[in-house]
């Protein structure tokens, strides 16, 4: 029998902030004008800069949660999840600009879906907004997302639909609270960088859906400092979380035969990715997140154990081989973008010889 249509009477906005203080007006008007929000909640990542202060003078009445140490996003969304008066939480960045009727159009996704979990935008890039920044994305097998219509103008993408996809991405998504958490919610060690891979793949894994809301659009700003590479160059910390977390994902969400099968192309990519850390200088910090990931391999082996007993979908089913998704900054000249070709056919390849034997 069908599942009954799923009513949603109230949503609560649950906005992640870490020195946001040049984004949150914007952010929080945009949410203020959004249809079926009731509760506006502000997760303070301990900013060290005027942050409260431009809630406590602007937004009174946002509830704000203070956390006492910079621990990240994943620890920030759960926070607010947990603290959250409705089961439908809208999950928002700090740099994310909602433009009119994004929660209804989320919302309908939701309701029309009772068993889907999670519900997201397409972000365009501020500075440029006929121009897609994220639209969600399908799990490559070397631990890495494939982005759908990354850098895409919007007249090429043809008319907007709402279809099934793996990833999410967490600019703005509206989540069944009680599904994510029930599903463990964010993994609080990943900090930053590949958490919506890992908590995606948990989720679909288990059985979850997720849905791309094509004319749902919000506008994405510049990220946060030290982290994001979008005004150029590479920060070290985030080379660190790359080579750390992606170790991560393999470790806890692939079977044991699905890496076996990966493990040619994965190597590959770490010899890529080793010589990408040598020309950028974050070789150090990049060997630095490997022996970070083995050092905790048995909190992470132990996180493993349950979702592989608990999983219904297998990894032949969520896991694709292309295509590798490249920020246009990385690709500015003709070598780098012949590498990433090559780079990316001979990952295709692989996975196409092993795929059928995967577990």
């Amino acid at each position: 029998m069908p599942a009954a249509p799923t009513r949603i009477d109230g949503i609560t906005a649950v906005v992640c902030n870490y020195n946001g203080e040049s984004y949150l007006e914007e952010c929080i008007r945009s949410v203020k004008s959004q249809e079926g929000v009731s509760e506006i909640i502000v997760v303070d990542d301990a900013s060290s800069d005027a942050s409260l202060a431009v809630l406590a003078e602007l937004f009174p009445e946002v509830r704000v949660i203070q956390q006492l140490e910079n621990a990240g996003p994943c620890v920030a969304r759960n926070a607010g999840m947990r603290a959250a008066r409705h089961r439908f939480v809208l999950a928002v960045d700090n740099d994310a600009v909602l433009r009119p009727g994004v929660v209804a159009r989320l919302k309908g996704a939701l309701e029309d879906r009772p068993r889907c979990a999670v519900a997201m935008v397409r972000s365009v890039i501020y500075e440029d907004p006929d121009r897609i920044h994220y639209d969600s994305g399908d799990f490559h097998y070397v631990g890495l997302l494939s982005l759908r219509n990354f850098h895409t103008p919007l007249r090429d993408v043809g008319e907007p639909r709402i279809v099934e996809t793996s990833a999410l991405i967490g600019i703005c998504a509206l989540m069944d609270r009680d599904a994510v958490l029930l599903a463990g919610g964010y993994d609080e060690e990943f900090f930053y960088l590949a958490e919506d891979y890992e908590l995606s793949y948990r989720l679909r894994a288990l059985g979850e859906t997720l849905v791309s809301v094509e004319d749902a659009i919000v506008l994405h700003r510049g990220g946060t400092a030290g982290l994001s590479f979008r005004g150029g160059g590479y920060p070290e910390r985030r080379a660190y979380l790359h080579a750390r977390n992606r170790m991560w994902i393999l470790l806890k969400c692939y079977r044991w035969r699905t890496l076996l099968c990966a493990l040619p192309g994965i190597l590959l990519y770490e010899l890529v990715w080793l010589a990408f850390t040598v020309k950028t200088g974050h070789l150090r910090v990049g060997l630095a997140g490997k022996f970070a990931a083995l050092r905790s391999l048995s909190r992470m082996l132990e996180k493993r154990r349950t979702l592989q007993r608990n999983r219904s979908v297998s990894d032949r089913e969520l896991l694709v081989g292309g295509p590798l998704t490249f920020s246009p900054s990385l690709l500015s000249s003709g070598p780098a973008r012949a590498g990433a070709r090559a780079l990316d056919a001979s990952l295709r390849t692989w996975w196409f010889l092993v795929r059928p034997f995967v577990g």
